[in-house]
């Protein structure tokens, strides 16, 4: 399949400021120099703990956060979110967002948070939103009707099925989905999950799924970037990297993934020491001066992009983080 999203060397940098003027004092890399790409009909996993960037990356994607260095490229467009408009890239992307109750509209009815996106690119007649919204609200599974309720009146599944009508209303390319099932119980999760994947063999769709879950990313993607602080430190298919992982960080991720069998006893890998700063990131490997690896000097000054190690397999080749 060819390449829908094209991501080279994103960074996405926020200024700190300080002092009586506020003046910027320094900068917090929320994203440092991430690049992949993602093809049609793909759902690309990106895995990590909270803080380490994968939201922004996914705004920054989205249009909804400012890019500091480095360029999307969505198809055959080359140019950056900020320089298109907004109404091309809503027709390429759409977000689904982790809280369902606080990204929909609680005092518009259900009919006309779905209709919203047809108003606002002036599709169709009133009537006519009105009637495709309730074709979108039977898809994704709620019961006839439900147009005219609040989205106060819904389970915490059903409006987050309610975001997932409204991201495909005009028939995006990708939508990038940012944590969709973590607020919800563990069996609405594997509904939603589901549906996802049933409108992504439908409708053609390619997802970016950003999640801190390892066991919901592997069940629906097909390849998985592992990221920290800023940086992607290993790629590859969804079952290369449960099989073999090869940074030092995805073996700690993947030992931490309970097992649901009381009689299998697991072997955890244990982290040492704190998170570094991103307003003060290492010069050298980020986990590797976290866990004060004695081969950590080794990695100042390195080069550390992702090196294809394997068909398909992506790796940060750190000499205190990888054994290659």
């Amino acid at each position: 399949m060819p390449d829908l999203l094209t991501v080279s060397g994103l960074k996405v940098y926020y200024p700190v400021k300080g002092g009586v003027l506020l003046r910027s004092v320094a900068v917090c890399k929320a994203v440092d120099g991430v690049s992949f790409t993602l093809r049609q009909g793909e759902t690309l996993g990106i895995i990590g703990e909270s803080g380490c960037g994968k939201t922004t990356l996914g705004k920054a994607i989205a249009g909804l956060a400012p890019i500091t260095a480095g360029s999307v490229h969505f198809g055959d467009q080359s140019d950056q979110p900020a320089r298109r408009s907004g109404r091309d890239l809503a027709k390429m992307r759409q977000m689904i967002f982790q809280d369902p109750a606080e990204s929909l509209n609680q005092r518009h009815p259900v009919s006309a948070i779905v209709a919203e996106p047809f108003e606002i690119h002036g599709i169709g007649t009133a009537a006519g939103r009105r009637q495709r919204a309730e074709e979108l609200l039977r898809k994704v599974g709620l019961p006839a009707g439900s147009g005219d309720r609040y989205p106060f009146e819904f389970s915490g599944g059903q409006r987050q099925r309610i975001g997932i009508a409204r991201a495909i209303a005009l028939e995006p390319r990708l939508i990038i989905c940012d944590e969709p099932v973590s607020a919800l119980d563990v069996s609405v999760q594997s509904q939603v999950l589901n549906l996802m994947m049933d409108l992504q063999r439908d409708m053609g769709l390619s997802y970016l799924f950003i999640s801190h879950n390892l066991a919901v990313v592997k069940h629906v993607s097909n390849r998985i970037g592992i990221m920290y602080l800023g940086k992607i430190v290993e790629m590859a298919p969804s079952e290369e990297i449960y099989r073999n992982p090869l940074h030092a960080y995805t073996r700690t991720l993947l030992s931490a993934i309970p097992v649901p069998d009381p009689a299998v006893r697991q072997t955890r890998i244990p982290v040492t020491g704190d998170v570094p700063s991103p307003i003060n990131p290492p010069p050298g490997c980020a986990f590797g001066a976290r866990t004060r690896h004695p081969r950590y000097s080794e990695s100042i000054g390195m080069d550390l992009t992702l090196t294809e190690v394997s068909p398909g397999h992506f790796v940060q080749k750190c000499p205190c983080c990888t054994d290659l």
